[in-house]
């Protein structure tokens, strides 16, 4: 729902920790002159104008929630500035909601009206895709009784809205500089993983830095950081990190 919580008043909602400020989760991944997009939720436009965004090349889609693709309106702009469709890579079940609850962007539409152009591609569990250089690795985790989309990217694994992930997938995580991972918050939870769950997975596939995703209020920025080894944090709006680039597959 984002940090704050629109009528609470709890001390994470109240605090003035410029950390504790928290949209909706999305990540912008700058490789080989490309902008990828993970997801595209209903901040999208506060996020873009924040970094200055004023291309995205991909967008890759982990699922068909409200907070991760209510802003795929918001991509017209770029459609605009680019005079090109952006490309949505998805699981055929995510790209059958987008289709369902955007269907103003796939038929004619009123003259002279606007609409965003997107481009559905379809992706399979485990079957790597290219985008131009890099190639993006997909693979299924569960969220509750769903099915949703985790991406390697190189040595870059980023996995949200995950309650468990199955062994095949687990082996696509190891190796890894950097793991962004969801942990909603210290209470079990039964489509997310907790704090403790998600850093329990970060021991088991030991990558060299992991980011924790998706919290909610419940979760104070300097008092949980505080608790975790050195190698894993709580990420930040507007937080960036650099992986080197031969990490990536540019064959």
């Amino acid at each position: 729902m984002g940090v704050p919580v629109i009528g609470c008043q709890c001390m994470v909602c109240r605090s003035p920790d410029p950390h504790n400020k928290r949209l909706r989760t999305s990540a912008l991944l700058e490789v080989a002159g490309m902008n990828l997009l993970f997801d595209a939720g209903p901040d999208l436009r506060q996020q873009a104008l924040a970094v200055g965004l004023k291309r995205v090349d991909a967008v890759l889609l982990t699922h068909a929630h409200a907070d991760h693709i209510a802003g795929l309106d918001d991509l017209r702009p770029l459609n605009f500035a680019q005079r090109s469709a952006i490309p949505l890579y998805g699981s055929p079940m995510t790209l059958g909601m987008i289709r369902e609850r955007f269907n103003y962007a796939f038929v004619n539409g009123s003259e002279g009206s606007t609409r965003p152009a997107l481009d559905l591609i379809e992706i399979q569990n485990q079957s790597p895709f290219r985008i131009n250089s890099i190639q993006a690795t997909p693979f299924d985790v569960q969220h509750g009784t769903w099915t949703i989309t985790g991406f390697r990217i190189g040595r870059l694994g980023y996995v949200t809205d995950a309650s468990f992930i199955p062994a095949e997938s687990l082996e696509l995580l190891r190796g890894l500089d950097v793991l962004v991972l969801n942990a909603l918050r210290l209470m079990a939870h039964p489509t997310h993983f907790t704090v403790d769950e998600a850093c329990a997975l970060i021991r088991k596939l030991q990558p060299r830095r992991a980011l924790l995703v998706h919290m909610t209020h419940d979760l104070d920025h300097g008092a949980v950081n505080a608790t975790l080894p050195e190698q894993i944090r709580l990420a930040y709006d507007g937080q960036v990190i650099e992986i080197a680039e031969e990490d990536y597959d540019l064959q």
